[in-house]
């Protein structure tokens, strides 16, 4: 049995010793936030320290199996460390796709040849990982893509475009769907494959955003060799695999509703902005905006927490991971909305240190996306309608 509590003081211990201190504190600009990656640049040593540490310990994927470079912690043990990185405000050492999407995938279908690959190097934060999925003319109607993998005997040809690949200009590979026999149904015939983003033929061009940032890159495919071995799965049954991804990926963008550890406090920010009277904010409409998004995000966190345990006891997440993913945007936007607010005019600073180069605004645009990527929120309300509440 395990003794919680010795896990919990030895956890403790741990990131004391090995947390630094300026690790301790909120992400308020975009360099803060870890990516890894085998050309990735770092805001400072300790960054880079921390995500080595943590990746060195498989912390960065804690219930991850330790043969592929996990934690190999139990549901309980990962909710002790999760509650420890928290009460010292510890920032993510990590935020990696390679983490919350192609990981779980190839855990879930991969080769054991994949596993061995890709796994150890994606905890380490070593390669950075971005999705090719959606297409000019196949983003909310994903089965229709038209990206064609041509079998060369001992290899595919790749041929085609992405679009809305995120960080897809400084990604190391890329997991992609793409159409392996153009004869059959719109369901079938498409496989996920792998490839580094250095392969001859790979072109990745950045959009520019409403923000002012580019996250976001179309991806042009030209005579792309992808080797056979790449293949996650069946060739041909890679719907399946993508539908499982895509439940991770809007679990993942779901989570941008929830404070975690590292990010900036709503009531911090409101405190600092307005300033209490008798121990409460003196504001009394803005007040009020603060303390309902912090009921509002209270009940997310325990319901994604409940549907995080359901899923470990093996009941699945499924069309759960519509209705997370679209109240956690939207609770996301509406957390920047309140900071807006509690900065009144400052809000607007656009550029210079005082604005910290107008992180704040750039960063309210950019939750605008929260809603359109990963699936329309449209789209999700569709599944929530017919696979939760059994509407027509």
């Amino acid at each position: 049995m395990i003794d919680l509590q010795s896990f919990r003081d030895d956890t403790r211990q741990w990131l004391e010793e090995n947390c630094p201190t300026s690790m301790r504190t909120p992400v308020t600009d975009t360099k803060a936030v870890c990516w890894g990656g085998r050309n990735g640049t770092f805001q400072s040593v300790e960054q880079k320290q921390w995500m080595e540490r943590m990746g060195a310990r498989g912390w960065t994927a804690p219930m991850w199996p330790k043969e592929y470079g996990g934690g190999g912690l139990s549901k309980t043990e990962a909710k002790v460390l999760r509650e420890e990185l928290e009460r010292i405000n510890a920032r993510s050492p990590l935020d990696s796709f390679g983490v919350w999407m192609i990981g779980p995938a190839l855990l879930a279908f991969g080769s054991e040849e994949l596993k061995q690959q890709h796994l150890p190097p994606i905890v380490r934060g070593e390669i950075r990982w971005c999705q090719g999925y959606s297409e000019p003319n196949s983003g909310s109607d994903l089965a229709a893509l038209q990206s064609k993998a041509v079998d060369m005997g001992d290899h595919y040809k790749v041929n085609g475009q992405k679009v809305w690949t995120s960080y897809g200009d400084q990604a190391d590979w890329m997991f992609c769907l793409v159409r392996t026999d153009p004869d059959a149904k719109k369901q079938s015939g498409i496989s996920l494959v792998l490839f580094d983003m250095e392969t001859p033929g790979v072109t990745p061009k950045p959009i520019k955003l409403i923000s002012g940032s580019s996250p976001f890159c179309e991806t042009f495919l030209e005579d792309v060799r992808v080797e056979k071995n790449q293949v996650v799965g069946e060739v041909n049954q890679g719907w399946t695999i993508a539908k499982y991804l895509l439940t991770h990926e809007r679990e993942m963008i779901g989570g941008f509703g929830l404070a975690d550890a590292g990010a900036q406090n709503l009531w911090e920010v409101a405190v600092g902005a307005l300033g209490l009277e008798e121990g409460r904010l003196s504001n009394s409409f803005l007040r009020q905006d603060v303390t309902r998004w912090e009921i509002d995000a209270a009940a997310f966190a325990l319901t994604a927490e409940r549907v995080t345990d359901q899923a470990k006891v093996g009941q699945g997440v499924g069309a759960t991971s519509a209705m997370l993913k679209y109240y956690g945007t939207e609770l996301n936007k509406r957390r920047y909305e309140v900071m807006m607010k509690l900065q009144g005019t400052e809000a607007m600073g656009w550029e210079g240190t005082a604005s910290q180069d107008g992180w704040l605004p750039k960063t309210w645009l950019r939750t605008k996306g929260n809603s359109i990527e990963g699936g329309t929120s449209e789209v999700q309300l569709n599944i929530i309608a017919k696979n939760i509440l059994g509407l027509g």
